[in-house]
């Protein structure tokens, strides 16, 4: 393969150009391999753009593998948020295939090392093969059944097969070397007695290999070129060498490892994720505050947002954590560009036009997007009895206040210049209603005398607006690594309290009434707001995507 026009971007591609100059391979063939056994995370949104991204560079291909050796965790239903969530990031998936599509090859192979003498069935416990393994200082000690003959181990291989032996009364073991400098390669399991219904082979199996078997074998069988996976197997990657090895595997795979995505502010490890579900601290695995790709999605981050994130934060051998102020700028990068323009207030209080003519309605023509004018304007109605932020107006204003108060005159977006005139309290004391007058000559929001005033404010036409219901949602720790407990007995005691608000009978201009699930606005002053999926045809639930400025850093 001729590579003379790919420039290489990161390490990965460096060696990729090597192998392809030198004919180590002639193509690029890489895979995706999840576990079914729960939703795809943030960071899987890096491996996935890794993966499928250098296939689509080197004009090679990229399958998506469900790593289903494991059939006590696994679930059709994540093997469906899988792939949706690969396609939603924008990836055109080659083939799907199942570690379980290999299990007569890797059991065959399971056969040939038994044959070679180079595995064995041990009868150690669990706790007794991490005894027998050895520490990081010290050489494991073999174990007494390590010289068990072939025609044994193959007998009782085959009656573990056959359902002989209870769960964990035998394993197949790699003979190795129990006293190697790297652990992994001590003797590892290599198959386990396991008596569960899995969800594709049902019960042709009670045995099942363990994942740093199966994935090599899955990787050669499939025919990959470049297995990319994250840096915590670099210390595994000679256990990934060595059945392609002592089974003489042609045009065997070459494992090359890039550090995993660390995000502040979030977590990702599956066990912890459950917790919040089952003790209903969120919606599910697809809430807006997760750091799923699902609860992204529903959230309304933009898919190449992520991807563009990926590509920000780049490809390295070392591990960092990224700061989630960065995946929120890619978020507010992209939704300037791409989402429509709208009108909504979320803390209404009612304002009265007292000089403009009852009944009169007049429309205004705002830019759909200011960034792409070819979308051309929308048109957003004025009447005497409008909404604007209750925050807008003060009736004792602070110095440096620009808002709508009894001394300044402020500009109504897109309309009118407007003044103070009186205001209405209920019993309480509580401001209901203000009252101002306009300048006709105003409109457009110019004065032709030209006049200058500081404060512009949104606003809606009372009788052309909707109520809805807005969520606004923030972080959902409030700490950068809500992983580490020391000092606290539980993780949870880091959810920052105020990451979701809701606020009910917010005032949304109709113009977004007709909106679909999952699309996309920036409220003028308020930030990026998505459709969600509660919203019924009775009442519409809105989600705050992110706000226009960061103010975490503050």
């Amino acid at each position: 393969m001729d590579v003379s026009n790919i420039t290489p971007t990161n390490f990965i591609e460096e060696f990729i150009n090597q192998d392809l100059q030198e004919g180590v391979y002639s193509r690029v063939q890489t895979r995706f391999p999840p576990e079914p056994n729960g939703y795809l995370h943030v960071g899987h949104a890096k491996a996935i753009c890794i993966d499928f991204g250098t296939a689509e560079k080197y004009g090679g291909v990229c399958n998506l593998r469900l790593d289903d050796t494991n059939p006590t965790k696994e679930d059709v239903e994540y093997v469906d948020a899988i792939i949706e969530d690969i396609k939603w990031l924008g990836f055109d998936i080659a083939n799907i295939y199942y570690a379980s599509d290999y299990f007569d090859i890797i059991y065959d192979c399971a056969i040939k090392l038994i044959k070679a003498g180079k595995a064995y069935v041990d009868d150690l416990s669990a706790d007794e093969i991490r005894e027998y393994r050895g520490t990081l200082t010290e050489p494991g000690k073999n174990s007494p059944y390590r010289e068990r003959s072939i025609e044994e181990n193959l007998d009782l291989f085959t009656r573990m097969t056959n359902g002989e032996f209870e769960t964990g009364a035998k394993v197949l073991r790699a003979k190795i070397d129990m006293a190697s400098p790297n652990i992994n390669m001590r003797d590892p399991i290599i198959y386990r007695i396991l008596k569960a219904t899995h969800h594709r082979t049902g019960d042709k199996w009670c045995v099942y290999p363990m994942y740093d078997f199966a994935h090599p074998i899955s990787d050669a069988a499939e025919k990959v070129t470049f297995s990319l996976c994250t840096l915590e197997f670099e210390d595994h990657r000679p256990l990934y060498d060595w059945p392609l090895k002592e089974l003489n595997w042609p045009e065997a795979p070459r494992q090359i490892e890039f550090a995993r995505m660390n995000l502040s502010y979030t977590i990702t490890s599956k066990r912890r994720c459950l917790a919040l579900v089952n003790k209903g601290l969120v919606s599910g695995w697809d809430d807006p505050r997760m750091a799923t790709l699902c609860g992204m999605r529903r959230r309304g981050y933009p898919a190449v947002a992520l991807r563009n994130f990926v590509e920000k934060i780049g490809v390295s051998k070392a591990n960092s954590v990224i700061d989630y102020s960065l995946l929120e700028s890619c978020v507010r990068d992209e939704l300037n560009i791409s989402a429509k323009r709208a009108m909504a207030v979320l803390n209404p209080l009612k304002v009265v036009v007292d000089n403009y003519p009852e009944g009169k309605t007049e429309e205004i023509e705002v830019p759909i997007n200011p960034n792409q004018p070819e979308l051309g304007t929308q048109k957003v109605v004025f009447s005497k009895e409008l909404y604007i932020e209750k925050e807008d107006f003060c009736e004792e204003p602070p110095k440096g206040y620009f808002r709508l108060c009894p001394e300044k005159e402020v500009r109504l977006k897109g309309a009118y210049f407007v003044k103070f005139a009186s205001l209405e309290k209920d019993e309480n004391g509580e401001i209901t209603t203000v009252h101002v007058t306009y300048d006709p000559a105003s409109y457009g929001g110019e004065s032709p005398d030209g006049r200058k005033v500081k404060g512009t404010l949104h606003w809606v036409s009372a009788d052309h607006c909707y109520d809805a219901q807005v969520r606004l949602y923030d972080r959902l720790f409030k700490v950068e690594n809500p992983s580490d407990e020391s000092g606290v007995s539980d993780f949870t005691e880091h959810l920052n309290p105020n990451s979701m608000v809701i606020l009910d009978n917010c005032k949304i201009s109709s113009d977004v009434q007709s909106a679909k699930v999952g699309e996309t606005f920036q409220f003028m002053r308020q930030g990026y707001f998505c459709i969600d999926k509660d919203s019924t045809d009775e009442k519409k639930i809105i989600n705050r995507v992110v706000a226009l400025k960061d103010s975490w850093g503050k």
